[in-house]
């Protein structure tokens, strides 16, 4: 039975004999880290220990315990040869029934790590803009389909990306949490131009990318320089967003490599690594 990857509250909801499986130690290579975890029930599962053949002998535990109404037994299984991997290392699993404090301390976990996501502001719900949500939906990112066209807006149907009807789209950027990422991609050039310059502004952005041509790249770069009078924020515009390696510009297409783009950019941004200590200033002096 298929369940939303986020929704952990449908799946315990739904089925009452649930195995917690949770990485408690990671020697060398391996396929996730200490921490990682997974629920394990007859039909389905939640969440991954990495998959392949060490997720199989997880699984398989798992249900073994759940058929007999055993207490599962913790799990030390190299990565090599004998197991049909070669990562290299070593992990320990630990397994245990989910109770309901449990479960309220997984719900908790899971909340919170939706809550620290990075947000994603695609404006403009065309072609390339419905594609590109659809990408970016798969990864974990917060995704944030803007427009000021009701009906291209209500026509977007993707699931797990949030909507957003607006006149003055560029006055979301103002108010994004630092390490946003903004692809702008309206029926608009003089729109476009309007929310790049309010991204570009922002030296706390992970992503500002803009949909365009080489002329379209030049014309904004003037007006920029005319405009708002800081040209040096340009450097920092991605445009078009996808790059040029690959001459196809079909929106699936673009929406591929652009979130590709887009992720590297927002996981990676510094304030997001454990140990960054740089602090962003949120606004280019005027």
């Amino acid at each position: 039975m298929p369940t939303n990857r986020d929704d952990i509250r449908d799946f315990l909801n739904r089925r009452k004999h649930v195995v917690l499986v949770e990485v408690k130690a990671a020697d060398g290579s391996t396929p996730r880290e200490v921490g990682a975890w997974m629920l394990v029930a007859s039909d389905c599962i939640f969440g991954t220990i990495g998959g392949g053949q060490l997720e199989f002998m997880a699984i398989d535990q798992a249900r073994r315990a759940l058929r007999r109404g055993d207490a599962p037994t913790e799990m030390t299984i190299p990565l090599g040869p004998e197991i049909g991997q070669c990562c290299g290392g070593r992990v320990a699993l630990a397994f245990k029934y989910v109770d309901p404090e449990a479960a309220t301390a997984l719900i908790e976990k899971v909340d919170q790590e939706i809550a620290r996501r990075p947000h994603v502001y695609v404006f403009g719900a065309g072609h390339v803009g419905d594609a590109l949500a659809m990408a970016l939906s798969l990864v974990p990112l917060r995704v944030i389909l803007v427009d000021t066209r009701e009906d291209e807006l209500s026509a977007s149907q993707v699931p797990g990306v949030e909507t957003c009807l607006t006149a003055m789209p560029e006055a979301l950027v103002r108010d994004a949490p630092e390490g946003s990422a903004f692809a702008i991609l309206t029926h608009d050039h003089a729109l476009d131009f309007l929310i790049a310059a309010e991204a570009l502004a922002r030296s706390d952005a992970s992503y500002v990318g803009m949909i365009g041509s080489k002329t379209k790249r030049a014309t904004f770069r003037n007006w920029l320089t005319r405009e708002v009078g800081h040209p040096e924020i340009f450097d920092r515009l991605v445009c078009p967003v996808g790059g040029t390696a690959v001459k196809d510009k079909r929106p699936a297409v673009i929406a591929a490599l652009a979130a590709a783009e887009i992720m590297t950019a927002a996981l990676n941004w510094p304030a997001r690594r454990p140990d960054a200590t740089m602090k962003q200033e949120k606004r280019i002096p005027a």
